[in-house]
């Protein structure tokens, strides 16, 4: 199994993610530049999270415009497996790989903290390996991870099981409460109609070994890895 990761200036979690990836698969992920369109030949491809271009303009805006991102969308568009994470899912929404978009935060202020938040369903690559209804506790590290899109989307994302994840209180229940961020009906994370594509705000990499604190994250990998490997 090949994967690759995209790096973009602002990339923050891009080794993190190297990392959660090498517990899993035995090639080294390739680190790819943004601005060099010839993506090789790869079974996944993960967008990290961090700061593209400093959130210039809108967070994922001018990443969204780099140059593989292009390949990206036609990777995607043929099957391949694509994962975003935090800004990464806000670059998924600015090239519309992903419906909605994400907005500042309804505090105004950055959010940096463990949060809980419950599998919506495990009929996905991303999510095979959990339970569907299993809470989950995975950081979140984001000035704009409000969930946003008009109702017609929400309802075409929550009658085809799109929803991935969402965010919850310590008993799993899914209330205004548990929100961290304002996010419409408490989503954290969305798949794609063809359900390859998947953007996240929580960062399962950074809950990936038992000395980081948890390893909630670790499945996501072990299960897309097994996934890509066995289909």
């Amino acid at each position: 199994m090949k994967a690759a990761i995209i790096v973009s200036p602002g990339s923050n979690c891009d080794r993190d993610v190297r990392v959660a990836l090498e517990q899993n698969i035995e090639s080294p992920p390739i680190m790819h530049w943004h601005r060099d369109p010839d993506l090789p030949k790869v079974d996944l491809i993960v967008i990290p999270g961090g700061f593209s271009y400093g959130d210039y303009l809108r967070a994922g805006a001018m990443a969204a415009h780099s140059p593989v991102i292009r390949e990206v969308i036609d990777r995607a568009q043929k099957g391949v497996p694509v994962l975003g994470i935090c800004n990464g899912f806000q670059i998924l929404t600015e090239c519309q790989l992903l419906p909605g978009t994400l907005m500042k935060n309804t505090g105004l202020k950055f959010i940096c903290r463990d949060v809980d938040i419950r599998v919506e369903t495990n009929t996905s690559i991303f999510t095979r390996n959990y339970t569907k209804g299993q809470k989950l506790k995975m950081p979140i590290a984001h000035n704009e991870g409000s969930y946003f899109a008009d109702t017609k989307t929400l309802s075409r994302l929550t009658d085809n099981d799109l929803v991935a994840l969402r965010y919850c209180s310590d008993d799993g229940e899914v209330d205004e409460a548990a929100n961290p961020n304002g996010a419409l009906l408490n989503i954290a994370a969305v798949l794609s109609a063809e359900r390859n594509v998947l953007g996240m705000m929580p960062h399962p990499e950074r809950c990936s070994d038992k000395q980081l604190g948890g390893e909630d994250g670790r499945t996501l990998f072990s299960g897309l890895a097994n996934a890509i490997m066995h289909p």
